[in-house]
């Protein structure tokens, strides 16, 4: 109960932090994208709507909404403080940098995750690809979320320009390179929530081939390891 309070607290200010209306308003609309494109799938009545709403999940939910709006969220919540020099004010009290980095963490779970899985369930519920698909996509997305959650949060305290360094990963990375074959996509996060996508609807999607545990597993792992490297990261950062 101890570090339970300060974790609320924490979790709450830096929630806070990383939501602006701007920001909301701009991952609103990129969420509403999906459901509309959703529903047009539906509309259209594709002769596989099982298929046809997993590669829509696939090619705009795990490649461009997911990496997208968990940067925009989890790079500001420590990023914005580091920025606008409101970061020394939590070294006035006794609070372990790992649970400032963790309360950021939760912070960006609790805001991306929603806005990105709400918007696919939703839009995969409306392609008519049936409620298996819609599990799938749920996992598949908040899987994403995860796995790029702990890399934005570090990148945040690596850089003064995070948006920039991350749209550049995001596509040149994880949208070009770990597309080329099997070994380099195994480095990408995307990789893995494909392949629960894939399993989860038995559909047939690219480079979405790695078993359901490890697709589960490796995510989470990249989380930790993001979230530990950003730990480190704030325990040598001088911010006085």
């Amino acid at each position: 109960m101890g570090r339970l309070r300060p974790f609320r607290a924490l979790t709450t200010t830096l929630v806070s932090v990383s939501v602006s209306r701007a920001r909301l308003t701009g991952l609103v609309a990129l969420g509403a994208l999906a459901v509309v494109v959703g529903f047009a799938i539906g509309a259209a009545g594709p002769s596989s709507a099982t298929q046809a709403g997993a590669d829509l999940v696939n090619a705009y939910g795990l490649t461009i909404l997911a990496p997208i709006v968990t940067l925009v969220i989890a790079s500001a919540t420590l990023g914005d403080c580091l920025e606008d020099n409101t970061l020394v004010y939590l070294w006035l009290r006794p609070i372990p940098r790992a649970l400032i980095v963790a309360s950021a963490g939760a912070a960006a779970l609790l805001t991306a995750g929603p806005t990105v899985v709400v918007s696919l369930v939703i839009a995969a519920a409306l392609t008519g690809g049936g409620g298996t698909l819609v599990a799938a996509t749920a996992l598949a997305a908040i899987l994403a979320v995860v796995g790029y959650l702990g890399l934005f949060v570090l990148l945040g305290l690596l850089t003064k320009r995070p948006l920039a360094w991350g749209v550049l990963y995001i596509l040149i990375w994880e949208g070009f390179i770990a597309r080329a074959g099997t070994s380099s996509s195994q480095l990408s996060i995307q990789y893995y929530a494909r392949s629960v996508l894939a399993e989860m609807a038995e559909v047939s999607l690219r480079l979405g081939d790695a078993s359901i545990g490890v697709a589960v597993v490796v995510p989470v792992a990249a989380m930790v390891v993001g979230l530990a490297a950003a730990t480190f990261r704030l325990r040598h950062l001088s911010v006085a």
